[in-house]
């Protein structure tokens, strides 16, 4: 048998794969190999992990979203519902302050007009007085009456005309 130099490198071959069992180089490459697979599980597991919290976060948010638009709806339907009681409440009050503030100046109106025919009434009554004082002090004859007559109701008629300007 000739000993050649293939037989020397499948003897090297031999011995290299019996020392790589021996050093147990397969089953710590094995063990690597599961170690990063268990790894990359344990991530992919993590992010699907992450990825269903952010769904929930998602869905919590949205949830809270819709909630606060229908709330601030429901406020601004409110807020309107309540200026528009504010508004009609205004107006009425409004209303009847100005019927109050008529019913006043009516009632000043006529008061005044009642001042008036009195002071009308009472003037009147002086001036027939002091034509009845002057009549009597002077009756004399019809003639001089009838002067002081006519006078009287001139000045009578002059007296009215000028407290009615």
């Amino acid at each position: 048998m000739i000993i050649d130099a293939t037989f020397w490198v499948a003897i090297s071959f031999l011995i290299f794969i019996g020392l790589l069992i021996y050093l147990k180089v397969p089953q710590k490459v094995d063990n690597a190999l599961n170690e990063n697979i268990k790894k990359i599980k344990d991530d992919l597991d993590n992010a699907e992990k992450l990825k269903d919290d952010a769904k929930n976060l998602l869905s919590e948010y949205e949830l809270k979203v819709s909630k606060s638009k229908e709330e601030a709806k429901r406020l601004v339907a409110n807020a309107k519902k309540q200026a528009e009681k504010n508004i009609i409440k205004a107006n009425e009050d409004f209303h009847k302050i100005i019927e109050n503030r008529k019913k006043t100046a009516e009632e000043k109106i006529r008061q005044m007009k009642i001042q008036a025919v009195k002071d009308v009434k009472n003037l009147s009554v002086n001036i027939a007085i002091s034509s009845i004082e002057k009549i009597i002090k002077n009756s004399i004859d019809k003639k001089k009456l009838d002067k002081i007559y006519i006078s009287s109701i001139d000045e009578a008629k002059k007296i009215l005309k000028n407290k009615s300007i």
